[in-house]
């Protein structure tokens, strides 16, 4: 894990965008499962916090060897939301659901749920769905809210005896 997660993991503030200090909470799920949260803004340029909260919890975990692909497929979630989310703020959360799965969860305001699509060959986007079922086997959803819905993906470990 890189030092500046590690450095990210023991603060309870987290880096600054625009000058604004952007929090993050070390705080357990509804479940009561250990999770990290942070609102961030509905730009692109916060997909580097959102990897970098992610391999935070990782490396506090001893997730480590998911790390690479807990940043491909928050970093689609994201990219995912900025482009067809609404209002400029989303949440972005990462859940240890056991042992060796980790949730992976970017909250936003629109009801409009996902659904995976078949890109053509000359499209220039819409591939980020079909890039989280491949990496993640399928493990990936939405939740629909009263204010919006939750879409998340679950990244498995292969760390034998964790």
């Amino acid at each position: 894990m890189h030092e500046s997660a590690t450095a990210l993991a023991a603060q309870t503030a987290g880096p600054s965008r625009g000058g604004v200090r952007l929090a993050i909470a070390e705080a357990t799920a509804d479940s009561g499962l250990p999770a990290y949260s942070m609102s961030l803004p509905r730009i692109a340029e916060s997909a580097c916090d959102a990897r970098l909260l992610t391999s935070a919890a990782l490396g506090v975990w001893g997730l480590g060897d998911i790390e690479d692909e807990a940043q491909l497929v928050i970093t689609e979630l994201l990219s995912n939301t900025v482009a067809h989310a609404r209002r400029g703020y989303v949440r972005v959360s990462v859940t240890r659901m056991s042992l060796l799965v980790v949730r992976l969860a970017v909250a936003d305001f629109s009801r409009d749920l996902p659904r995976l699509r078949q890109a053509g060959e000359d499209d220039e986007s819409g591939r980020g769905l079909a890039i989280i079922n491949s990496v993640t086997g399928g493990r990936w959803g939405a939740d629909p809210r009263q204010w919006g819905k939750s879409v998340w993906a679950d990244v498995t470990s292969g760390l034998p005896g964790e």
